[in-house]
């Protein structure tokens, strides 16, 4: 008789198949975990409003996407302690892929909260039993924009093209070295307050004048009750800056992001 992997052409393939199955699955169980733990931080797409399962979703279906043309950068499993550090380090470059994406996102709004502040919409003395003590108007209203704005202008597209070529300079299973990690840390926080600062830089402008003006007039006039005359004005202006302005705001916003993260590791 003939040997039945030679006469059945498809038993050899289903044998080699099975042969190769528990890889597989352990390689696309790596995957898995570093696209799990970038989605839930990128923007657009982990956002804490967005339902767990739709989240979930979206990482499996970026996983069966990714997996075919990087199935062969996948180490094999072997011992219990060695697969558990190659979860951990996929697990590991996801975050930091997804919080590098995030914290520069997050400039706006932080912008957003410094432009509450100097236009009055958030005080200590003007307590909202909703959003806070210290509420921060604008903050929230950014917060909320920031996933549409992401979503609509395609900017999630860069995330997901670094994630996808993150294993260039992350193999599967090892831990980015830590003083590159560091270095992209620290250059993404300086560059998420310098970015807020500088959408938020006319509202600071114009509450140093403001004051100023508020200063001198109290000097001049001590009788009169500044702050209940100026609270209405300091709001009218600080809405009608706005006004003006967020078309500027937007586009700096997205420029700079755009930029950010067409350096992310991967790209």
């Amino acid at each position: 008789m003939l040997d039945p992997a030679i006469s059945d052409p498809m038993g050899n393939d289903l044998l080699q198949f099975l042969t190769y199955l528990p890889d597989h699955l352990f390689g696309l169980g790596l995957l898995f975990c570093r696209v799990s733990a970038a989605v839930m931080l990128l923007p657009g797409w982990g956002e804490s409003d967005t339902p767990r399962m739709v989240r979930v979703g979206l990482a499996v279906a970026f996983t069966l996407v990714l997996y075919p043309p990087l199935a062969t950068q996948f180490p094999g499993s072997t011992t219990a302690a060695a697969d558990i550090g190659m979860i951990a380090a996929e697990l590991a470059a996801g975050g930091l892929l997804g919080w590098l994406a995030r914290i520069i996102a997050l400039a706006l709004p932080l912008a957003g909260q410094f432009m509450s502040i100097q236009a009055g919409l958030s005080s200590v003395l003007q307590p909202d039993p909703e959003l806070g003590a210290q509420s921060a108007v604008l903050g929230q209203l950014f917060s909320r924009a920031l996933p549409v704005l992401v979503l609509a202008t395609g900017l999630y597209r860069l995330p997901l093209y670094a994630l996808a070529g993150s294993y260039a300079v992350m193999p599967a299973g090892n831990f980015f070295a830590a003083g590159d990690a560091t270095q992209l840390v620290v250059r993404a926080i300086g560059a998420y307050w310098s970015l807020a600062m500088r959408l938020a830089a006319p509202f600071f402008l114009s509450g140093l004048l403001w004051q100023g003006a508020l200063g001198l007039v109290a000097r001049l006039v001590p009788r009169v009750q500044i702050y209940v005359v100026s609270a209405p004005w300091q709001i009218l202006g600080g809405l009608a800056l706005l006004a003006m302005l967020i078309s500027a705001v937007l586009q700096v916003w997205g420029d700079t992001v755009g930029a950010a993260w067409a350096v992310l590791p991967g790209h």
